[in-house]
């Protein structure tokens, strides 16, 4: 053991065992903590938004869509679609090494947008292990 107090502690480069292990369906979509791939990304988005889109058709031809019924179906439908949408982002930003926090660059009129889209669907993530966990590949 140094007793020298300007030596530089030791780091432990080893991530958390659970950081290893790949995630559950109900973590991607529910969840903030991770990392997934592109095609994880892509699939889920794509999936997620399908989904609320039709029921929001099946609603309006059910009820018309000019009614207030279907108006408040659609909306009840697009909060857990929003939840879903910013968690999938924000692992995609942790796939990236970045902080969740960038999702919303989205906010950022014409650049926001384009910018969330090149670096949560066309970038490839970090190789290896980064502050959020394993590889998801």
């Amino acid at each position: 053991m140094d007793n020298n107090p300007y030596t530089a502690p030791a780091t432990d480069t080893q991530l958390p065992a659970e950081s290893a292990a790949k995630l559950t369906p109900n973590e991607i979509l529910f969840g903030f903590k991770g990392r997934i791939s592109r095609s994880s990304y892509w699939a889920y988005s794509i999936v997620t938004m399908l989904a609320f889109y039709a029921i929001v058709f099946v609603t309006s031809l059910v009820f018309g869509s000019e009614s207030l019924a279907a108006s408040i179906i659609a909306l009840v439908c697009y909060l857990p679609v929003l939840w879903i949408t910013i968690a999938i982002q924000a692992k995609r930003w942790h796939d990236r090494d970045k902080s969740a926090w960038w999702v919303l660059i989205a906010f950022v009129p014409v650049v926001g947008a384009l910018w969330a889209f090149i670096e949560n669907g066309c970038l490839k993530g970090t190789d290896g292990p980064n502050n959020f966990g394993q590889d998801p590949l």
